[in-house]
């Protein structure tokens, strides 16, 4: 009795991990893993650990606009000779967006933490697309992967693939990542990972930069 108990544990145990094992090569060889561990991320995002101290670069900015030793010029100026191709296939600059704060992030399809930050962006650009240039920009091998999510997500996004080498002031290893510059040109902040960029405070951060 105790050998056919213990078998039939077994067996079910083996069908639990052959189910399992099953689900995970179904999501990983339809690609939806990447947006399941991005779904259990935004979790983390709600905790508000993951976003940019805002506040603190904000003092940081008045303290150099305000001191006589560390005047505005001292403030990083952007490169904004950076090239890309817009979804319909025309070559772009952030030159165009000069004069507008810009915000600049990186992702990919590919990436958890993007998927995880992505909904934040869309709510931010539904309230604030057109006072803030935004421009996100796509690490994917092919564009047509970047433009087809952000159709069926119905994100509705100002995507961009990169054109060109990127400026070195913007070159990172790390996905996501973000650049806010201000209305001045001037580089405002840089994060690296994933933030809920959907919030009163770094609203407020973008509305100072004018």
């Amino acid at each position: 009795m105790k050998t056919d108990k213990k078998e039939k544990t077994i067996k079910k145990s083996w069908i639990k991990n052959g189910i399992f094992l099953a689900v995970i090569a179904a999501l990983y060889f339809t690609g939806l893993h990447t947006e399941v561990i991005g779904f259990a991320q935004r979790g983390l995002l709600a905790t508000g650990l993951m976003n940019p101290n805002v506040e603190e670069i904000t003092q940081v900015r008045n303290n150099e606009n305000a001191s006589e030793t560390a005047p505005i010029a001292d403030l990083i100026k952007a490169d904004l000779n950076l090239k890309m191709i817009d979804s319909d296939g025309n070559t772009r600059t952030l030159e165009e967006f000069e004069g507008k704060v810009i915000f600049l992030n990186y992702w990919a399809t590919w990436c958890p933490p993007c998927i995880a930050e992505m909904p934040s962006i869309k709510k931010l650009h539904e309230e604030m697309g057109d006072e803030v240039a935004f421009v996100l920009l796509s690490f994917d091998d092919d564009f047509e992967k970047a433009k087809t999510f952000d159709k069926r997500k119905e994100y509705n996004l100002p995507i961009y693939a990169p054109a060109s080498n990127l400026p070195a002031m913007f070159q990172s290893s790390a996905l996501p990542t973000t650049y806010v510059i201000d209305t001045k040109g001037n580089l405002a902040m840089t994060h690296k990972g994933m933030a809920d960029y959907n919030t009163s405070e770094f609203k407020d951060f973008l509305n100072g930069l004018k």
